[in-house]
């Protein structure tokens, strides 16, 4: 595993750790990878400060795993998999309504639409907007499948 600054557009400055060097840049690619403050998917590594080694030998030394380390990956493992269940009850139970999503909360909202669980997209600026109106909505960071 590997934490990496990360930096979006609005200059939020986030941590986020990863399974290899290679993964963040491919996640991060294919926009998975999100602000948590903002929920911009356009973010960027920030720089770092390289970690430059006390002793002097040829050799590479390697920090011994503590038992810190491995309560933190089986943290993350629980998170992921909590993750996974929760898409699987929203695409169970709710409707996916896509792209519609904040004109279909709107249509619920004020009665031109039937009662019902929905889910979809909206961005940022669509979500904050929903709030104002009243309109109960939630932002659920869900990873994209990569099994279809």
């Amino acid at each position: 595993m590997i934490l990496y600054d990360l930096t979006c557009p609005k200059e939020h400055q986030f941590e986020s750790w990863f399974r290899n060097s290679g993964a963040v840049d491919k996640l991060i690619k294919a926009g998975q990878v999100a602000c948590p403050v903002c929920g911009s998917k356009k973010v960027q590594k920030a720089p770092m400060a390289p970690r430059i080694s006390k002793k002097s030998s040829a050799r590479e030394e390697k920090r011994p795993a503590t038992r810190k380390d491995g309560e933190l990956v089986a943290a993350m493992q629980k998170a992921t998999e909590a993750f996974a269940e929760l898409r699987e009850a929203i695409e169970k139970n709710f409707d996916n309504v896509g792209e519609k999503f904040p004109e279909e909360a709107r249509r619920i909202h004020y009665g031109e639409s039937e009662q019902r669980g929905i889910y979809g997209n909206a961005s940022v600026e669509e979500t904050k907007d929903l709030l104002d109106e009243g309109i109960e909505v939630f932002s659920i960071p869900v990873p994209r499948r990569t099994d279809s």
